[in-house]
This record gives structure tokens, sequence and C-alpha cells, in this order.
């Protein structure tokens, strides 16, 4: 095992780029997005708005613009391929404009539930059907929508997002309240772009008939994927490692006090300026000398939701038992995440209990994972690098199934973390 040592910055963050490119779409102007992550789900979206006649024009690794516009009706299918946030955000966004369309995905999209974003949004007057079974293919037919007070079962960005931007065409108001607070990066994103939003005891309110003006927008590098280095570091003695540029929206940073519940060390520098649309710095993170089992659930797992599976691979290695609770969202991903994970631990010589929402992980930080075996991805992006940085601490490497799998949001995670380890 060889330490890893060095800076990188992980691609821009999921999540923005989504919402950089939907809500310049409908804004009046010309929007600049720097730093968008390339990659298949970000592409995804950008088809699908090209195919409603607002296409997205530049550099993918330098600085994109899309002109915003009406929506115009798709000549075929919406594909969406295996990103859930381009189908539910566009979803709602295509509610409001006078278009019939209809969402597709793969295999693995059309098993995520859809009808969680299809209810409230029939509700305020919109035409959605799904197959049977609640899932895609989505069929919209827009129109005239009416403000509605909804109250989300489960907290979920993108449900909310795509209520928010059904609501900008909505006659009247559109509240929202969801049981805890989801990440906030279409609300941020909103304001950016001149529309007023309110937020009180918990009740997010959005008038209808405002319009977003354009805005230069600069993409920070996901928390997410920067969690997988910031892991990889603290499970190889004598390692160091700064992740840079990275997202810090207090809705995102669960990793950083689950880490510290494992008794982790990890230095944070905020270095973006008070007038940045998301606050981004610099992570540092230590091998330490020892970790501990952590008890992680409620808002804290709801903010490091993506993280649950690399969160998984560092318990194995924390002294004790770690708990994993509230989670069961990540049944209904790209796959079945706990199910997935608990597997592929248990495939490295981990004791892994597989519960309802969550896992209860048996931890040694003395352990070394058994070697050569194969793990199974279900082609899901954050399993095959979870997979990858267990492999640090592995007898000899295991096979990792579909390892291209990770281009849905990190394209050169195998390069950056060989870099790491190399230097």
């Amino acid at each position: 095992m060889r330490p890893l040592r060095g800076s990188v910055r992980p691609p821009g963050d999921k999540s923005i780029s989504h919402r950089a490119l939907l809500l310049g779409a409908i804004a009046e102007g010309t929007t600049t997005v720097t730093g968008i992550l390339d990659s298949a789900d970000v592409r995804s979206s950008a088809g699908c708005l090209a195919a409603l006649g607002r296409p997205a024009r530049g550099d993918w690794t330098g600085t994109l613009t899309i002109e915003g516009g009406p929506l115009l009706a798709p000549a075929g299918p919406l594909d969406c391929g295996n990103s859930g946030t381009t189908m539910r955000l566009l979803t709602g966004l295509l509610a409001g404009w006078p278009l019939e369309a209809t969402l597709v995905g793969d295999a693995s999209l059309s098993r995520r539930p859809m009808e969680r974003v299809a209810a409230p949004l029939r509700s305020m007057g919109a035409k959605v059907e799904l197959a049977p079974g609640g899932t895609a293919p989505v069929r919209v037919a827009g129109g005239a929508l009416a403000g509605i007070e909804h109250r989300t079962v489960v907290a979920s960005a993108q449900v909310k997002s795509a209520l928010l931007l059904a609501g900008l065409r909505a006659r009247g108001a559109t509240r929202l309240r969801e049981p805890a607070r989801s990440r906030d990066h279409t609300e941020r994103l909103l304001r950016a772009m001149g529309v007023r939003l309110e937020e009180a005891g918990g009740l997010l309110t959005l008038e209808g008939g405002q319009r977003l003006r354009a805005r230069a927008i600069d993409v920070p590098a996901d928390p997410s994927s920067a969690a997988f280095l910031l892991v990889a570091s603290l499970l190889v003695p004598g390692s160091d490692v700064r992740v840079t540029g990275v997202g810090l929206n207090p809705t995102r940073t669960g990793i950083l006090d689950a880490l510290a519940a494992f008794g982790a060390e990890v230095e944070v520098t905020t270095t973006s300026g008070p007038e940045a649309v998301e606050p981004s710095g610099t992570i540092r993170a230590v091998a330490p000398r020892g970790l501990r089992a952590a008890d992680l659930g409620g808002e804290l797992v709801l903010r490091a939701i993506d993280e649950v599976p690399i969160l998984g691979v560092l318990a194995a290695f924390a002294a004790g038992r770690t708990t994993i609770r509230d989670a069961a969202e990540l049944r209904v991903k790209e796959s079945d995440r706990l199910a997935v994970l608990a597997r592929g631990l248990r495939r490295l010589g981990v004791t892994v209990e597989e519960r309802p929402d969550g896992l209860v992980v048996e931890g040694d930080p003395e352990r070394t994972l058994a070697g050569g075996v194969t793990l199974e991805t279900e082609s899901d992006h954050r399993l095959a690098m979870a997979f990858g940085v267990a492999a640090l601490r592995a007898a000899a490497p295991p096979t990792i199934e579909d390892p291209t799998c990770v281009e849905v949001s990190y394209r050169p995670f195998w390069s950056d973390l060989a870099r790491l380890s190399n230097s």
C-alpha cells in the first residue's frame, strides 16, 4: 500500500450542473456555465434541452452557454439515459408549457419510482401518465397550472425542484414543506437568477409568473465525488490528500460530519467569495492513527445520502460496530445500493447485517480485505468507486464489474486515484 499524496479537483457538481442547464434554458438572456460536469447524466439533460429547442453550446471542459427562451415540442421521445434528476426535474419543467412530451430512460431508470413527482403535478393541473407500477416512460401534457400546498412524504430535492420548476408557470403560489431539509441548489440558483422565494417555518413559497434572468454560473467540484478520494486518503497509512474547489453547501456537507463521527482528521478551508452562488473550498484528509465506529442516521444521512456507499467501506476499517440507518431511499437509486454494497463487502470478508433502511458493519482497523474476488456493481457509479477505494486495502486487486460506469458522475476517477497513489 503506497500512501496517497497530492491535490486534485474533482469534476463539477452533478446536481448543480443539471440545474444550471435547466434554468438557463428558460431564463431571459444567455446563461454561461463554467466548471460544468461532463458526464453521461448531465449530457442527458443537455440532449433533452436540445430536443426542446434550447441547445447548450461551447466547450464542456471550459464554458457552455445556453440561450433561454420558450420550450418547443420535441420531435420524438426525450432520452434521459440513466439520470433520475433529468427525468424528474424535466417533468416538472415541462408541466407548465403547452406541449406534449414523452420521457424515457435506460433499464435502470425505467425501474425507478416517478409517482412521487407525477401525483403533485397532477394536483397542479398537469397531465402526467406513467407506465404500470408508476415508472417511466413519463408522458407529460403541459398547460395551465395552479399553485398548490404540498408536503412531500420523503425529503427529496428532485421532487421539490420539479414542483418549483412547475410553480414558476403556475397561477398563484406554490407552497412546499418537507419532513427534513433536502439539498437546496435549486433555491439558490432561482434566487441568484432573480426569483423571489420565501422560506419561513419550514414552508417554502414561490409565487408563479416570475421570470428568470440569465447569469454566469460557476459550478464547484462535487462533494459526493470528493468523498471517495477523502476516504481513500483516510484508509491508507501515511496519506495526505487535498481536494480543491469543492462545494461546501451546508445541505451537502453531511460527509464531513460523518467523517468526524469516525474520528477522521479533516481540514476545511473556504475559498469562495460572498458573491458566489454556492460556497466552495479545499478539504484536506490525513490518514488517522485509528478510526472508531459511528452511528449515522437522521438528518446527517440525508445530507450524505450519495456518500453512504463509501461510508460503508470506511466503516469496515473503524473499530467496533457502525450502524447506518434512515437510508431506505438508497434501495431505489441506480441500484439497490444497500443490498449491492452489503454483498460486495461480505465478498471482501466483512461482516455486514443488512436492514430495511441501512446496514450494520463490523469494523477492524487492521484488516486486509480478501483479494482476487469479483465485485458486482449493477452498473452503479457510486458502488464502482466505493469498491475501487476498498481495493486499496485488499490482499490482491478485485475484479470490479463495469468499471466504466463511473463516467455517469466522475469520468477521470480511476486516473485521479492512480495519480494520487503514485505521487
